[in-house]
């Protein structure tokens, strides 16, 4: 259905986003009474609420909505006269009696903002893995579980390509304080804690090593300042600026080439990845960044541009050489741990 709509329309205005929300929550409010009917049949007092019902109050930026409030008198209130299970919609809000949504993975959101209204320490988050690696386990079968791991690192990797936890919700974990815990759906597991830095007993050179191929290198002939400033003013993600070159998203380079015409020279190249390695303090530590060019020479692999931060280092490199280079990589510093 959601792609119907988008063959439909280009989606470009707030009325068909607001429509396209509908649609898309479609499925959780489905799930919802289901979950709520199933486990009324084996005994359990459970009934569902959708995001209007409380409720979770947000900003009209639809399909990217912030939340504002959220409501629990209703929650409370039901829990007081006998219910003992409460299945929210997740990713999902209201704003001006219209549904909204938080985008991708945005269940997460809803779970944490919960957790910040009942005022509790700890938010378990059941997924379909049992736990944060130190990469892709699908890539690299050696990949270690991690026990524990900082609000910033996990923030890091989640703006970096990991998806199990939606950036935002990592937010609101780290603004309140409250434990997050990783946990598997289908098998029981420890899984991971992600907690404030000092609370981290655990500590590595590198955390973890993620990677996207979610994003596009624009090469201009003269990137002037005046671009740079149209480009960001126009809401347009960029992550990365090396020389004359800038790193965005897919689902911004639509309207950044709107935006460009045909009256700037640049050329698009969207057969890249980026490549992100994070740890505390790894920035300080010449053997990281040593290590990386090491691999990349070893490899014949061309950076096309880098970024670092004290806590990341991304580099941009061809699409086809990414699962190569988070293998040795991550071999590289396993060695180093």
């Amino acid at each position: 259905m959601a792609l119907q709509a988008q063959h439909i329309s280009s989606l470009s205005c707030q009325q068909e986003l607001s429509e396209y929300d509908v649609i898309l929550s479609a499925g959780e409010q489905i799930s919802c009474g289901l979950l709520a009917i199933t486990l009324q049949s084996i005994g359990i007092n459970a009934k569902s609420w959708l995001a209007w019902q409380l409720p979770i109050v947000t900003d009209d930026f639809y399909s990217e909505s912030k939340i504002k409030e959220v409501k629990i008198d209703c929650l409370q209130k039901s829990f007081s006269e006998g219910c003992s299970v409460a299945i929210v919609a997740g990713f999902q809000g209201v704003c001006n009696n219209r549904l909204t949504t938080f985008g991708r993975g945005g269940s997460d959101i809803s779970v944490v903002a919960l957790a910040v209204a009942f005022n509790v320490k700890t938010c378990e988050i059941f997924t379909d893995v049992d736990g944060i690696y130190t990469t892709d386990p699908k890539i690299v079968p050696k990949a270690r579980r991690l026990k524990s791991i900082s609000y910033d690192e996990m923030l890091e990797m989640s703006l970096s390509g990991a998806k199990i936890l939606h950036n935002r919700s990592i937010q609101i974990a780290m603004r309140h304080n409250i434990k997050l815990q990783v946990l598997s759906t289908f098998k029981e597991s420890e899984g991971t804690s992600v907690l404030p830095n000092n609370d981290v007993l655990e500590k590595h050179l590198v955390t973890g090593i993620t990677y996207s191929t979610n994003e596009v290198l624009i090469a201009f002939t003269d990137l002037t300042l005046h671009i740079l400033k149209d480009i960001v003013g126009a809401n347009i993600r960029v992550d990365m600026i090396h020389n004359a070159s800038l790193v965005t998203t897919k689902c911004d380079i639509d309207q950044a080439k709107k935006l460009l015409g045909n009256n700037i020279d640049y050329t698009i190249n969207d057969s890249i990845a980026k490549i992100s390695i994070i740890g505390i303090g790894i920035t300080s530590n010449t053997a990281v960044m040593y290590n990386i060019f090491k691999v990349l020479e070893r490899n014949k692999i061309e950076m096309l541009a880098i970024s670092t931060s004290e806590i990341k280092i991304s580099i941009i490199i061809k699409k086809e050489y990414a699962e190569v280079l988070v293998k040795d990589l991550h071999d590289s510093f396993a060695s180093l741990s």
